[in-house]
């Protein structure tokens, strides 16, 4: 049941590359949703957390195409949530190539599609409305079918191979292995922590910073205090913006001590 649960989470994934509807693309889900399906949940979400951070990058521009980042969740999540068992660190790394994989077969897909492209402007030229909707149908299903075929080819691989490859390698590969992944997530932890630099974020972030030193608290427990301070500096921002009296709370103020911090 497992493995057929797999197969249609990839062809999701698949679709959504496109389609960005549901989001089942995003490593934080598909690695979720696979985690689910293989009985081991709290793995597919520790993959899925540190691949998501890893991915944010990773967007189309342009002709510009991005790795994939559908195949690489959902295969590394097989391998790390089912019968292979390999590491979360393992998972990450793993997940690079087959993302480089994704990208190619997006872009040959791509050039696939053209030629459905050219009779879906001869359909609306003649007005063959029908014709066109089964031209997108189609278009959907091959990207499906770009996620689900190479994850069931991979799926075909005996785990026992996976997992006796895997601890094959020397203790000091392996090492290399889990700090590799770790520094792609710090990095990628980074670049959000740049985008949210702000004085108004700042303390939050120390405040959470602080909070997770506490071995006593569980991530379930620092993100429901993340959640709160969210909904607090909200309401208070909110309340400082409908503040027309003549307290000290006005937007003068703040700018003016805006203004001191930045001569400090």
């Amino acid at each position: 049941m497992s493995i057929w649960g797999v197969l249609i989470i990839a062809f999701l994934a698949g679709i959504e590359g496109v389609i960005d509807e549901w989001e089942f693309h995003q490593p934080i889900v598909a690695c979720t949703l696979v985690g689910l399906a293989t009985g081991n949940l709290v793995s597919g979400i520790a993959l899925g957390a540190s691949l998501q951070l890893v991915t944010l990058g990773w967007m189309n521009i342009g002709a510009a195409v991005a790795p994939d980042p559908a195949l690489a969740a959902v295969v590394a999540a097989w391998w790390v949530s089912g019968p292979a068992h390999l590491p979360v660190a393992a998972g990450v790394i793993l997940a690079i190539p087959l993302a480089l994989i994704g990208q190619g077969l997006t872009q040959g897909l791509r050039k696939l599609i053209i030629p459905l492209v050219q009779q879906a402007d001869v359909a609306a030229a003649s007005g063959n409305l029908h014709r066109i909707d089964w031209i997108l149908r189609l278009s959907v299903v091959l990207q499906g079918l770009r996620v689900l075929i190479p994850t069931a080819l991979l799926m075909w691989i005996p785990s026992t191979w996976i997992h006796a490859s895997y601890h094959l390698l020397p203790q000091v590969i392996q090492g290399g292995l889990r700090v590799s992944a770790g520094l792609l997530v710090v990095v990628s932890f980074a670049i959000v922590i740049n985008m949210m630099a702000t004085r108004q974020l700042w303390p939050f972030f120390f405040i959470g910073f602080a909070l997770a030193t506490d071995g006593h608290l569980s991530l379930v427990a620092l993100g429901l205090i993340g959640v709160g301070l969210a909904i607090l500096y909200l309401r208070l921002q909110d309340g400082g913006h409908h503040d027309n009296g003549g307290g000290g709370g006005t937007q003068t103020d703040e700018d003016e001590l805006d203004r001191e911090l930045d001569d400090l």
